[in-house]
């Protein structure tokens, strides 16, 4: 009798085996999704130190999402789960992108958020602080475009045509002037920083853009993605700030409300815990992110008394109104508090 059980039983165990296989195989199969989930709610005194700066006893919180690729098992457990959320890659870096090139983007994003963080707050404290600028930076290159052989990433454009660079705003209004074909001569500074860089100068032929990237026929360009303002933060207070590995502009009011109650004497948060989100602009107006309903989820967690979310000026589908849906959906005790400007979130916290 054993002589026919044991085959039986070998086909079970081998079975068995193959699955186990298949299963951590298919766990190793990446999809051309990303995955994200709540992150953290990192308390900002923590984070940033002005010179000369107060201290107090609440505090300001910036919120994060954890990115990853996704595999079958995250693909999946994605729709099981309110807090996790599935994007194409598409949605998170264009065709071309490498995962490299779209991490220095969001570092890159992150300095300048810090950098107008700060001068948001000084100016609203009557502090001295401005930007110098010095030229457009290339910070990723189209591939098979002419200045895939010229340029390189950290080159600092400062003429085109002997008209001065000075931001990206007046480099695309320039460039505007031409056409598909044209050669333009172009002068930049190449090297590890401003002052130890040579002088280049090269012509660049304006043409059209991959099919793939082109929002409409007929667009073309230099062939450079992203480029940025080269700008120096002048100001005679110090302020060092530890961002880690977090990259993206969407601290940028957190940020400024932190810096801001370091350079007044007096507690704005009055010892309450305030979390939020969004960019910031020069001009203190805050702009909406990604990932709002996971950051409620990350200030929860972290037992914020408010978190500050940008409205889009009441705008239907705005950050705020999916963070009011997800703090009911939670439970949370947490105000709500519609932002679209630094000073909204001054009068929400001189209101307490």
């Amino acid at each position: 009798m054993d002589k026919y059980e044991r085959p039986a039983r070998n086909r079970s165990w081998l079975k068995w085996f193959l699955l186990f296989a298949v299963l951590i195989a298919v766990n190793f199969i990446q999809l051309p999704y990303y995955f994200t989930v709540p992150g953290d709610a990192k308390t900002l005194n923590e984070v940033i130190e002005v010179e000369d700066g107060s201290e107090y006893e609440g505090s300001f919180m910036l919120t994060t999402i954890r990115m990853g690729q996704a595999n079958t098992v995250n693909y999946i457990w994605s729709f099981f789960s309110d807090e996790r959320e599935l994007l194409h890659e598409n949605e998170v870096r264009p065709e071309g992108e490498s995962d490299e090139d779209y991490h220095h983007r969001q570092m890159m994003m992150m300095d300048g958020s810090q950098e107008t963080a700060i001068v948001v707050a000084f100016n609203y404290t009557d502090i001295d602080a401005e930007f110098e600028n010095h030229g457009v930076l290339v910070t990723q290159i189209i591939e098979g475009m002419d200045a895939e052989e010229k340029l390189e990433s950290g080159d600092r454009i400062i003429e085109i045509e002997n008209e001065e660079i000075i931001n990206v705003e007046n480099m695309m209004s320039i460039l505007a002037d031409y056409e598909i074909g044209d050669e333009i001569a172009l002068t930049l500074e190449r090297g590890e920083d401003r002052d130890n860089s040579e002088e280049v100068s090269l012509d660049i032929t304006i043409e059209e853009f991959p099919e793939e990237m082109a929002a409409g026929s007929g667009e073309g360009g230099l062939g450079i993605m992203y480029p940025v303002t080269d700008r120096e933060l002048v100001t005679d207070r110090d302020i060092h700030i530890d961002s880690e590995d977090i990259g993206g502009p969407s601290a940028g009011l957190m940020f400024s409300l932190e810096i801001y109650n370091q350079l007044t004497e007096d507690d704005v948060t009055k010892g309450r815990h305030i979390a939020g989100t969004g960019s910031i602009s020069e001009y203190g107006e805050v702009g909406q992110i990604g990932g709002t309903h996971q950051k409620v989820y990350a200030a929860d967690n972290a037992g914020a008394d408010a978190f500050f979310a940008p409205s889009g000026n009441g705008e239907a589908g705005s950050n705020y109104s999916i963070a009011v849906e997800t703090a009911e959906k939670i439970g949370t005790d947490m105000d709500i508090v519609a932002i679209d400007t630094f000073e909204d979130a001054l009068d929400y916290l001189d209101s307490l």
